[in-house]
């Protein structure tokens, strides 16, 4: 059957993007790529988070805080449809400041962000040492912890069942996965589209690009030239815990299963996926600051994955201009982001136009001029 959508890219994005579709009765076909692909899913660190997003740019806040709105609903239906428990909380995040002058200039960014939000009260407060104390009275914080951040309406998830709910929704609503599917080329075919894969075409009225580190050069066959680079990010896993960390922090957090989740670095190093130990150094000091006794906890696993940014880092939506149908989805907050893909973009891409809310998000943000 000739589908109606295709979405090309299975992870987080791609995936809640599909879904969404799916659930508006679009014939929709997902093309996942094979286990070369560099696939941010995995070592995303699960993070449903809105404190300090957004700075400079509204837009993203509004967008995040939209999504987050949504994300108990997403979560409830996958479950219902899939009996995939993500392990979503919303009980609050903090994030940990390390001295004096780090707290103040975490209360002075937050603070802009409400000022540039302009209505409503703060979401977020401050928390003195004492006061975070009493909130994690099992944590025994370090002594360099002054206090942390705490948004009220951020939480965490389980990252890797979220993307296997997103694939099991999509198909029992009717919608088509194809795994080691990875798209050649894109060729204008009359009102359609056409997709050029190992050995065969397909050919759909409209696509959307949410490939990740890929979707450039496919972007640039649809009119769709779109900046993006890679960052890698390391993760460390320790073993199982006695629960003592019941909110997710910023580069910390405990599981539904106890292990301890550390990261995250930003480096710079192209494609490379590698772990390094100076990574695992840097990481483990820093916890080991905020959570002395994670000192002897044992370390099971260090992950790696890439990143998908924009010189600004917040997302690219667009629909190209030249080839109407085409469109791009590019973000690196798949996680947080999934339930406003499902939602907001999957309608608008139904629908055949984005809204004004995702203009802002244009690539042509990037457009400078060039003097004379």
């Amino acid at each position: 059957m000739r589908p109606d959508i295709v979405v090309i890219g299975g992870g987080t994005v791609g995936a809640a993007i599909a879904y969404g579709l799916a659930k508006r009765r679009q014939n929709v076909l997902l093309l996942d790529g094979d286990d070369g692909d560099f696939r941010a899913a995995r070592a995303n660190f699960g993070l449903v988070w809105l404190q300090g997003k957004g700075l400079g740019m509204p837009a993203y806040q509004a967008l995040t805080r939209r999504s987050i709105a949504l994300w108990r609903c997403l979560s409830d239906a996958l479950q219902a449809e899939t009996g995939t428990d993500l392990s979503y909380e919303q009980n609050g995040g903090l994030a940990f400041c390390l001295g004096e002058q780090a707290f103040e200039k975490r209360r002075l960014d937050l603070l802009r962000l409400h000022n540039q939000r302009g209505e409503g009260e703060p979401d977020w407060e401050m928390l003195d040492r004492s006061a975070l104390e009493r909130l994690l009275p099992k944590a025994g914080l370090g002594p360099e912890v002054t206090g942390a951040s705490f948004g009220r309406h951020d939480g965490h998830a389980n990252p890797l069942r979220l993307l296997a709910a997103l694939h099991g929704g999509l198909t029992r609503l009717g919608g088509r996965i194809r795994h080691r599917s990875r798209v050649e080329r894109i060729e204008p075919a009359g009102p359609d589209f056409r997709l050029v894969l190992e050995g065969e075409t397909l050919t759909a009225p409209r696509i959307v690009i949410a490939a990740g580190l890929g979707s450039a050069e496919l972007g640039r066959q649809v009119g769709l030239d779109v900046p993006v680079h890679p960052e890698r990010g390391q993760v460390l896993v320790t073993e199982r815990l006695a629960p003592f960390l019941p909110l997710p922090a910023s580069g910390l957090r405990q599981t539904a299963e106890g292990t301890v989740m550390i990261g995250a670095t930003k480096d710079e190093v192209g494609l490379d996926t590698s772990t390094t130990a100076t990574a695992a150094a840097e990481l483990s000091r820093k916890t080991v600051k905020v959570v002395p006794a994670l000192a002897a906890a044992r370390l099971v696993r260090q992950w790696a994955g890439l990143r998908i940014m924009t010189p600004d880092g917040y997302p690219i939506y667009a629909q190209s201009q030249s080839h109407p149908g085409a469109f791009i989805a590019l973000c690196h907050s798949g996680v947080t982001l999934a339930a406003i893909h499902a939602e907001l973009l999957a309608r608008a891409i139904m629908d055949g136009s984005l809204p004004e809310t995702l203009f802002p998000f244009h690539q042509r943000r990037f457009d400078v001029p060039q003097a004379a």
